[in-house]
């Protein structure tokens, strides 16, 4: 076997508490946080002198994981343009099922969500919608309907 699972997503945010808000809103949970140094830290992510924080986020399910991580040395890099679209190459989007579309975006909202285009239905099954969250990232929301 070549893996066992797929363990995490991670995301690099600019506001670390904001972004844990955003995804408890969501309804994940936060699973903990912890200070993240040292020559092993180095070494593994190919830079100097890294000094972060992370906080593992887990779905309601216990499967799926977000590492949201604020890197306080070295800076922050910003990509260019600030809210890539879509399109753009590398990672796309992070994919959540919800009960109720509509309720969950009205509860992102408060935390600075944006929809980037509208709720569309796909046939009589999925009702979909892409939005923008914390430091850019793009989150997809679907409501099984059929």
């Amino acid at each position: 076997m070549t893996i066992q699972r797929m363990d995490n997503v991670g995301i690099v945010v600019d506001d670390l508490d904001a972004a844990v808000a955003f995804f408890t809103e969501l309804g994940m949970e936060l699973e903990g946080r912890a200070q993240i140094e040292g020559l092993w830290a180095d070494q593994t992510v190919g830079l100097d002198g890294i000094r972060s924080e992370i906080a593992m986020m887990r779905t309601p399910d216990g499967h799926g994981k977000l590492e949201l991580a604020k890197y306080y040395a070295p800076a922050l890099v910003h990509a260019e343009p600030k809210n890539p679209p879509p399109n753009t190459l590398g990672l796309h989007r992070v994919m959540f099922a919800v009960d109720d579309i509509d309720d969950t975006i009205s509860r992102l909202r408060t935390h600075g969500a944006e929809v980037l285009g509208e709720v569309a239905q796909f046939e009589s099954i999925f009702r979909l919608c892409y939005l923008r969250g914390p430091a850019g990232i793009i989150l997809a929301l679907a409501e099984q309907i059929g």
